[in-house]
């Protein structure tokens, strides 16, 4: 992953992260004191969110429903993170928020972090190209007579 790996792309990319991905290494960075204590400023909390999206051909913006979705805020050594993850998995986005923290404070298992974050982006890479090549084979080529 760059060094130019912005918050927001971290935050986005630890919320595209499975479970199995992300909650086994924030418990090994804790279980081995890489950061100090974390405190938890909010506590993984389930609620919605509404889900907008633009309109491709007059590119207006409308409410298209609600999103199930966990919000979780910690600190560690004064440094805040957050995390929203889809879903109601409550311990996953608490290791989002904690991992967050741990990078933006710029500690040391921060390159454990961007690791992660390099190995999801690669995977979204993937699943994107995967996804574009399925859409590709229905297009429909039009031929105009003159």
């Amino acid at each position: 992953m760059p060094d130019t790996l912005t918050r927001e792309r971290r935050c986005e990319l630890l919320a595209a992260a499975e479970h199995d991905e992300i909650v086994p290494l924030a418990e090994r960075l804790l279980t081995e004191g890489a950061f100090p204590r974390p405190t938890v400023v909010k506590p993984p909390e389930v609620g919605m969110v509404v889900l907008q999206v633009r309109e491709p051909v007059e590119e207006t913006r409308f409410y298209l429903g609600e999103v199930l979705v966990t919000e979780c805020s910690v600190e560690v050594d004064g440094v805040p993170g957050w995390c929203m993850r889809e879903g109601d998995d409550r311990v996953a986005a608490l290791a989002g928020a904690l991992l967050d923290a741990v990078a933006a404070a710029g500690l040391p298992a921060r390159t454990d972090i961007d690791s992660l974050c390099a190995a999801i982006a690669e995977r979204r890479a993937a699943e994107d190209a995967a996804e574009w090549a399925d859409v590709t084979a229905t297009t429909v080529n039009f031929e105009e007579l003159t």
